[in-house]
């Protein structure tokens, strides 16, 4: 059986054009093996789930019939995209700008792509799948939504899992949450008066000594 006729999850992105591609640059037969050994995982494991559970931000594609295509930003707090079961995920869609791009393409082409990037630990995930939009479903909206989160929820999101792969850190900047840096500063700052109260403790003993 030729490598035309197997079938892989990562056919979800390896196309025979890039397929051609990988051929001509060298890196195809690196990839076969992986598909050999049966392509990207399709379900969220527990390390993605994990992983997903951290993120405050990430990217939703999408694209028109005629592949016209569109990323478009999506955050909330930790948690706020969240793993339904081990296939699917759920978000809670704000409102927001009111184009509606997102929604219009997903109307007429349900394919669309998550990109995931954690600065702080410098790795990122990718996720392939078909996603759905639901209104008028108060519960499950309600559901999604993050508990006292201040924003005005639209309508819900769900995203069917089909592959998912894991990129190297590789040029991915170094960056941190300001929130992190300030409670990493405020901790900073409860040591070294800690440490300042207790060096005048000292200092009064000795006193007393003299």
């Amino acid at each position: 059986m030729g490598e035309s006729d197997r079938s892989s999850s990562s056919d979800v992105a390896f196309t025979p054009a890039v397929k051609a591609v990988q051929m001509r640059k060298g890196s195809r037969s690196a990839y076969a093996a992986l598909e050999e050994r049966g392509g990207w995982p399709t379900r969220v494991t527990a390390e993605l789930a994990q992983f997903i559970a951290e993120q405050t931000s990430v990217f939703l594609a999408t694209a028109s019939r005629d592949g016209q295509p569109y990323v478009q930003h999506r955050g909330g707090p930790k948690g706020f995209l969240r793993v339904l079961d081990e296939t699917t995920l759920g978000f809670a869609d704000f409102v927001g700008n009111r184009q509606f791009i997102t929604l219009g393409n997903l109307a007429e082409n349900p394919r669309a792509h998550l990109f995931l990037i954690d600065y702080a630990t410098r790795r990122r995930v990718k996720i392939w799948g078909e996603a759905r939009v639901v209104e008028g479903d108060d519960t499950l909206t309600a559901t999604l939504m993050p508990q006292g989160y201040r924003a005005r929820p639209s309508q819900a999101i769900l995203f069917a899992v089909s592959a998912w792969d894991a990129n190297c850190p590789q040029h991915i900047p170094l960056r941190l949450a300001a929130s992190d840096i300030d409670a990493a500063l405020a901790e900073r700052d409860d040591r070294i008066r800690a440490l300042e109260a207790e060096v005048a403790s000292l200092r009064a003993a000795a006193s007393r000594l003299t």
